[in-house]
């Protein structure tokens, strides 16, 4: 199964958030057909959490491989320590989108990759 576009995919996950009633925008916009989408969530209590997307290698299956996974890169850290990896990825790729959530719960709705 092919995978969905970035910008689409970006576009519905960030409804979905919106329909929950948990704030969340899109901070950076990049490639929109393939895109590496990164989504920070801010407990909005001095931590923050990372998730990025998963490995190929993650991927149970052969069904999995049009599904966008994440997996947690940084959790339970200082916001300014999620910005530092940001720039870091940023100078990788500068393709990539990044999506902001605002929850003390910490929730995020993304689907995580079995490690």
């Amino acid at each position: 199964m092919p995978r969905l576009r970035s910008d689409f995919w970006v576009s519905a996950y960030l409804r979905r958030l919106n329909d929950l009633a948990i704030p969340a925008v899109l901070r950076r916009r990049g490639s929109a057909e393939a895109g590496a989408i990164f989504v920070k969530v801010d407990r909005l209590d001095g931590t923050a959490d990372l998730y990025a997307p998963a490995p190929q290698s993650l991927m149970a299956d052969a069904e999995d491989l049009g599904e966008r996974r994440f997996i947690p890169r940084l959790t339970a850290v200082m916001p300014l320590d999620v910005e530092e990896r940001l720039t870091r990825e940023l100078r990788f790729d500068s393709d990539l989108w990044i999506v902001e959530i605002d929850d003390r719960e910490g929730r995020h709705f993304l689907d995580l990759a079995a490690e």
